[in-house]
């Protein structure tokens, strides 16, 4: 099978580059008349009864005097793009920029062009996404299947330049639609010109490197009465997101035995010549996990991807002034990102979530389970997130109810698969056990 799938790869690599360098260098008339070609060719050949072959005549020749004529732009220009730091999935944005004519002659008749860093996949991750797609496709009927592009990280329109006078700027407005969360990579910048006929353009490219972070998709969601109380937390928000004890402390007071070493104030025993400990406030208040589930059999999985915009969903909702949010996960290893009381923002925990990559190796599934199950003590209620509900996953929750967690258990599954749950350790509280399928996560949440 594996020559057969470098093949289809070689195929598709090349379909690729030809339909990218199509759509740049033909206007939509030109490949209005592209497309004209091959429906006019068979019919040419019958020259006696039909005079397809003139029009075929005429497409050929206007199609060569075009790109004839159409393979370069004079004149000098300085680009600058201005981009916003972040873009959320979905949403599209505008962005300004600046176009100057560093020529000593007008230029009209321009287009702007975006190009971003080429992303398609190598023969490995191709090989491992069509097998994927396979075992996906076999379970959705025909008539309800799509067809993804999960490779696509963002859509740019192009955009009409004004007349620009010799040594003078304009200011362009590009819509950009993010299709994918992550960075986006802008690689040079376009400037295009059509030929007299307006088939073909010409183009001068200029390298201009950037980035933009595109957030994850937020859904609305209502307010949620979420489990758990105040919960005692030693050394208080200082030590909320730190192992081991904060530097921060609320008084001193004399040294007693089995107060450990690190807490002593060397330059109260200098002065005092007795040893001086630090005493750390101990307070009570709110605290919950946010559990992400990052295990998929499918790298670009769409229940991942959902799984990941709910919980961005709840990074925003909840709100953090006066209690913490803990983000657990396992990527490359486990990640504990606490939110809330001056610690950080959800802002950044929605950067975190922005680079959030499913985790194939389904035996770490045991480190997260000692993630959580270690982090328990301290938290006020639990919210999971996952994207599947096996007897690993189960027996996570099982053992979170023995430990008197309470507990709000999201699940996310394909289209159609919702019946086919079984709550499982979550039968006896149904009300914060809820499935949510792909396609209808805003109104799953809109539920609560």
């Amino acid at each position: 099978m594996r020559p057969l799938f470098k093949l289809l790869y070689l195929i598709y690599r090349v379909i690729t580059s030809v339909r990218y360098w199509v759509l740049r260098r033909f206007t939509p008339v030109g490949i209005g008349l592209l497309v004209a070609l091959p429906i006019v060719l068979p019919l040419s050949f019958d020259t006696e009864n039909n005079v397809a072959y003139q029009i075929l005549c005429l497409l050929v020749t206007m199609l060569a005097i075009a790109i004839g004529f159409g393979w370069w732009v004079r004149g000098r220009f300085e680009v600058e793009r201005i981009l916003p730091r972040f873009c959320t999935v979905g949403a599209p944005i505008q962005y300004r920029v600046s176009i100057r004519n560093l020529a000593l002659k007008p230029q009209t008749g321009l287009t702007f062009i975006e190009t971003l860093v080429d992303l398609r996949p190598t023969l490995r991750e191709w090989i491992a996404f069509q097998w994927a797609e396979e075992k996906r496709l076999r379970r959705i009927p025909i008539w309800r299947r799509r067809v993804r592009h999960p490779f696509r990280v963002a859509k740019v329109q192009y955009a009409d330049i004004p007349p620009l006078p010799p040594q003078q700027s304009a200011e362009v407005q590009v819509e950009l639609m993010p299709l994918r969360r992550g960075l986006i990579r802008f690689q040079s910048a376009m400037i295009g010109r059509p030929d007299p006929l307006g088939l073909f353009r010409a183009l001068r490219k200029q390298p201009l490197s950037q980035a933009m972070l595109a957030l994850p998709r937020r859904y609305f969601m209502p307010p949620i009465a979420l489990p758990g109380a105040m919960k005692y937390q030693q050394g208080g928000v200082a030590m909320a997101s730190s192992v081991g004890q904060s530097d921060e402390f609320v008084s001193l007071r004399d040294y007693r035995r089995g107060d450990p070493i690190r807490h002593i104030h060397w330059r109260s025993w200098a002065k005092t010549g007795a040893p001086i400990v630090k005493e750390f406030e101990d307070e009570f208040f709110v605290r919950h996990a946010l559990v992400l589930d990052t295990f998929a059999t499918d790298p670009y999985s769409d229940a991942f991807e959902e799984a990941v915009s709910v919980a961005a969903s709840f990074a925003c909702t909840i709100q953090t002034q006066e209690s913490l949010l803990d983000l657990l996960f396992v990527g490359t290893e486990a990640y504990c990102v606490t939110a809330g009381r001056g610690l950080a923002h959800s802002d950044q925990m929605l950067e975190v979530l922005a680079s959030v990559q499913a985790n194939l190796d389904k035996h770490q599934f045991n480190g997260l389970e000692e993630l959580v199950l270690n982090h328990a003590s301290r938290v006020s209620g639990c919210i999971c997130v996952f994207i599947n509900w096996d007897k690993a996953r189960q027996e996570l929750i099982r053992k979170l109810r023995m430990m008197g967690i309470p507990l709000l258990v999201l699940l996310i599954v394909e289209a159609g698969d919702a019946r086919k749950v079984d709550a499982g350790p979550m039968s006896d509280d149904p009300g914060n056990f809820r499935v949510l399928e792909v396609g209808a996560i805003e109104e799953g949440l809109a539920k609560f």
